[in-house]
């Protein structure tokens, strides 16, 4: 499809168009965060408008109806939390808006992808934000050598309330305290989820079908990946492409010529295989040891308080942690630990069958479909990344892929 016919055909795609490809825009003004949440709920609402008087109809899955229980039932558990703990009101209300902005759009964006919404108008629109970080990494670059203040400013927009000040600040660079080398995190909160970042729109570029846009959307998305610094973005990032190549390859024969002795080998020297896989993973968390000694404190105090306080439905609210875990919030840094503390089992299992259901719904499809393939893709990267960051708090920057998603649940649906 030429990139000069391809354009946004009906008001919903161009609010979807624009809201990505304006992302430095939106960056620049401190919006990012807001953003998502907006577009999210004005969507659902024109939906239901068009659903009930208009008398349109919409397909709707069984995996989408999954992911609106599930959220939905989240919201139950932080309710249920909040009088089992005595929060009060004031905290239920401001835990609520919470939800509206974090799980809840889980839920939301893939319903949305039952509009009549093309996902290569996702595509081409996140490779155009690759383009854009080749024009605006230079500066970032310069600003780093010449010695500017790594954070320029935080938005006024700030004052609605968010997690911190890092969703609503415009950061050109910022240094690791670690190594003492910059890394960057651009229109992110931090710069493991730039890297996030990097890999969904690796996703979209392999499903491009123009090649000038596909070469930016490719090499943009590695140039986010590499100058993240995150180990868990290299892993998925390589994740990805072998399961991309499989699915390409998997008809030829030179696949399985190659993967027969590969897999004669691995039984003869499998041992030493496994040991140096593991002297590897050693290596990559020693180069990091400070930030792996927290992440482990962080799920162990979770674990605890959650089996020990709040079984069932959680505390209710995220908690700073001690001076051990240099005061970060309790089960951050992974999803499953945060749920447990904050929504308890209850919690946990509500995100973890509608992933379940969505991904054996679509896995039979990925050979023959490429929607299919790419939302499969999606839910790969997000399942690896439960174990690395909270998927809540950074739903308003991966909403692109929960639409593809979506598609993919219609798509099959309609075949």
């Amino acid at each position: 499809m030429s990139r000069d016919t391809l354009k946004p055909e009906n008001s919903d795609e161009k609010l979807i168009w624009y809201s990505i490809t304006c992302t430095y825009l939106f960056w620049l003004l401190g919006a990012m965060y807001l953003v998502a949440p907006v577009i999210g709920w004005i969507l659902l609402l024109r939906m239901l408008k068009r659903f009930i008087f208009d008398r349109q109809d919409f397909i709707m899955t069984t995996a989408q109806l999954c992911w609106i229980v599930g959220m939905f039932i989240m919201l139950i558990a932080l309710v249920i939390a909040h009088f089992e703990h005595e929060l009060g009101l004031p905290k239920l209300i401001k835990s609520s808006i919470g939800w509206a902005k974090g799980w809840a759009l889980l839920a939301i964006f893939p319903l949305i992808g039952s509009l009549n919404i093309r996902p290569e108008i996702i595509y081409r629109a996140t490779c155009i934000v690759c383009k854009h970080t080749f024009f605006l990494f230079p500066f970032c670059v310069v600003a780093w050598l010449v010695g500017l203040p790594g954070t320029l400013y935080v938005s006024p927009l700030s004052i609605i309330g968010g997690p911190g000040p890092e969703f609503f600040s415009v950061s050109l660079y910022e240094i690791d305290p670690g190594s003492g080398t910059p890394r960057w995190r651009l229109f992110t909160p931090w710069a493991p989820a730039l890297g996030m970042m990097g890999n969904l729109f690796l996703n979209f570029a392999i499903q491009e079908k123009d090649k000038r846009f596909k070469t930016y959307g490719i090499l943009g998305s590695l140039l986010l990946v590499l100058i993240s610094q995150s180990r868990l973005a290299l892993v998925c990032y390589f994740t990805l492409l072998g399961y991309f190549a499989f699915i390409r390859y998997h008809k030829s024969p030179w696949l399985y010529f190659i993967a027969t002795p590969i897999t004669l080998l691995s039984g003869i020297f499998g041992t030493q295989a496994i040991e140096r896989i593991e002297m590897s993973i050693t290596a990559i968390k020693a180069a990091r040891a400070g930030s792996t000694r927290v992440r482990k404190h962080l799920a162990d105090i979770a674990l605890e308080r959650w089996a020990n306080e709040a079984l069932v439905w959680g505390h209710g609210i995220v908690e700073r942690g001690p001076h051990l875990v240099e005061y970060m919030p309790i089960g951050s840094h992974h999803t499953w630990y945060g749920l447990l503390f904050v929504k308890g089992l209850v919690g946990a299992i509500s995100l973890a069958l509608p992933f379940l259901v969505s991904f054996i719904t679509l896995i039979g499809s990925i050979l023959k479909s490429p929607i299919a393939a790419s939302a499969v893709a999606v839910l790969l990267q997000l399942f690896l990344y439960t174990f690395g960051e909270n998927l809540e708090i950074l739903a308003y920057l991966f909403w692109p892929g929960l639409i593809v998603i979506g598609i993919a649940h219609k798509s099959g649906r309609i075949v």
